[in-house]
């Protein structure tokens, strides 16, 4: 059977987990503005593993009843302190990073739209009215 760990162990691996988390983020920020899809998807996988073990010790941590005892005597102030800051800047890059992804849809939106009316236009026919169609597939041609 395996040791068992202290309260001061799973703060100590949580914090340090949370600060991998930042580091991540920032990582994940510099793919984001190079628009390079293949490290995106390695630094997607990487941070969702890293908030699984977050989760799994946060769950941990909440059900000791010795970090309980240890919280409410005064200890670990400094360290809640520090994952709190740590959330609290992460929660913060999260949302620029949800920034760029958004600014990035909105600009291929952009660019496909300029495109499909490019495309409209150089497709486009006149009828026999004199009325614009889009092109062969408005005469019933089918290539």
């Amino acid at each position: 059977m395996s040791e068992k760990i202290t309260p001061q162990q799973l703060v100590s691996q949580q914090l340090s987990q949370l600060t991998q988390l930042e580091a991540l983020l920032s990582t994940e920020k510099e793919i984001l503005q190079q628009q390079n899809p293949d490290a995106l998807i390695k630094i997607t996988a990487d941070k969702n593993t890293l908030l699984l073990a977050i989760q799994t010790v946060d769950n941990a941590i909440g059900q000791s009843f010795e970090f309980k005892q240890e919280k409410l005597a005064g200890n670990f102030s400094n360290e809640l302190a520090e994952i709190k800051a740590s959330l609290e800047r992460s929660k913060k890059q999260n949302q620029v990073n949800g920034l760029i992804i958004h600014q990035s849809q909105i600009a291929v939106e952009r660019m496909k739209t300029s495109l499909l009316v490019n495309h409209n236009k150089s497709s486009m026919t006149y009828d026999n009215k004199g009325k614009t169609s889009g092109g062969l597939s408005s005469l019933g041609i089918k290539a």
